[in-house]
Order: C-alpha cells, then structure tokens, then sequence
C-alpha cells in the first residue's frame, strides 16, 4: 500500500494536482502587486532624491560663506581673510549683484549705499572657525549666519527621506497580508484536494512548495508590470525635477537602479515565504 501511495505521488509531482492554476489564475494578485510595486519604485526615488539634495545643500553650506566688510579697510581685511588656511577664493561680489538681489524687496534704488560682501569658498569647511575667529577682530566685519532656511530644507530634505522609508515598509506589510490572504483564498478553494493528497502521503512541504511556487511567481510577474510602468514615469519627473533642484542635466545614475531593478526578487520572495508559511501553518492544523 505504501509503494502504491509513493508511485501515486511522484506521477503529480509533474502535474498540478492542487489545481492552482485555475483557483489561483485570476489578475487580481498581480495587479494589486503592480500597483505596490510601482508605489515603492516611486519612494525609491524619493528617498534617493530628497538624500542627494540634502547632501547637496549641506555641501555648498559647507563650502560658501558671505562676510560683510566696512568699506573703509576692505584691501587689507580681504588680504587677511583670503590668506587663512582652508580658504580656496575671497571674491568681493560685484554692487550691480547686490542689486539685483535687493530688487524684488527695495525696487530700483540706485543711491542706496551698499556694504562690501565678500564671497569665501572653503576648500575645508573647518576654516570656517578660523574665517569668524579673524572676523571677530575686524571691526564693522559680520559674518552672515546661513540662517534658519538652510536648516528647515534640510529638515525637510530629511523627513521627506523618512517618510519614503517608512511607506516601503508599509508596502511590504501589505503585500505579505495581501499575499496570506490569497493563499488562505486558494486553501480554502482546494481544501479537499489538499487533505485527499495529505492522506494518500503527500509531504508537507511539498504541498507548501507548490503554493509557494504560484504565489511567488504571481508576486514576481506583477512586480515586473509594476516596473514597466514605474521607469518611464521615473525618468520623465527625473528629467523635469532634478535641472531645477541640482541645476544640472539628469542622468540615468540618478534612478536607484539597485532596489528598482530588486523589486521583482523581493515580490517573489514575499510571495514565496508567506504562501509558504501560510500553507503550513494550515497543515499543521490536520489530523
């Protein structure tokens, strides 16, 4: 009875005695598996994003600052800030500048005096120490603080950057309760099937497997959808976004092809290991 049992099960291993592909055959699962896919794809980039232009920002925080001068003098304190170590330039900023900074707030104003600024790029960003200590001894000099804007967009930069790391993992909360919930669908569709199979000698893990199988290859197709759909729309905000926030040509290095091109092995995987579990869990719970 039991080599009838054996010669029974290794002639289904090559078929698909469960039925899965008819009660799992639906477009359901790998659509709502797309969709997914293409929201995570979506904060990928975000969080790729918003970590380049605070990295951005910090940088040319870092590497710039602006010191006011008093006119009088300003040959012998600009020699004086320009030759401490770390400075790359001292460049005074041209009047027509200044006015046309000032311009959307005083208008044209052409009699207005203005004070002498001097740009100073750092080629360390810890001559800037050395830059206020020096400044302390000039008189009429001001160094200008980079002020609370610099640090609300960094902030935000930052925040944003958690928040895409945040909805991914929502994502993958979801998708593993999608998952459960389909193969407790096709459980219940099979339920029969499976416990005729358990008693004639089936494994456990062979049944699992065959829903792993499924569900993971369901899960892998949709994220591949997902991704069709995700990387011309990606480009595209790309190529529009990032010329006016890096004020440079976008390119394709700024896509995080790591994790975008991983989002179908990570699909299948959850769709794998849930179905899995799931259906063991349930077999378990025969006599």
């Amino acid at each position: 009875m039991a080599d009838r049992n054996a010669f029974r099960m290794r002639r289904l291993r090559g078929r698909d005695p469960l039925g899965l592909r008819r009660a799992l055959a639906g477009w359901l699962l790998p659509a709502l598996v797309a969709a997914m896919a293409l929201l995570a794809a979506m904060a990928l980039t975000g969080a790729q994003g918003a970590g380049s232009l605070a990295a951005r920002w910090e940088q040319a925080a870092a590497g710039q600052i602006l010191v006011q001068l008093p006119p009088e003098g300003l040959g012998p304190a600009l020699d004086r800030l320009s030759s401490l170590p770390g400075v790359a330039s001292a460049t005074p900023v041209p009047d027509a500048r200044l006015r046309e900074f000032l311009r959307p707030w005083l208008g044209e104003v052409p009699g207005l005096p203005l004070p002498a600024m001097v740009e100073m790029r750092l080629a360390n960003p810890a001559a800037e120490t050395a830059i206020r200590a020096a400044a302390a001894d000039i008189p009429g000099a001001v160094v200008e603080e980079r002020g609370e804007a610099v640090t609300q967009a960094l902030r935000v930069a930052h925040g944003v950057r958690f928040l895409a790391w945040v909805i991914l993992a929502i994502i993958v909360l979801v998708a593993t309760a999608l998952v459960a919930v389909a193969t407790r669908a096709g459980i219940s569709a099979r339920s029969q099937t499976i416990t005729i199979l358990h008693e004639l000698g089936a494994r456990d893990s062979d049944i699992a497997g065959r829903f792993a199988r499924r569900l993971g290859w369901l899960c892998t197709l949709g994220a591949l959808g997902g991704l069709a759909i995700a990387l011309p729309a990606l480009w595209l905000l790309a190529d529009a976004a990032i010329p006016v926030a890096m004020a440079r040509p976008a390119a394709l290095t700024d896509l995080p092809w790591w994790g975008l091109l991983s989002l179908p092995l990570v699909a299948g995987t959850i769709g794998w290991i849930t179905a899995r579990l799931t259906v063991g869990a349930w077999l378990r719970r025969l006599p």
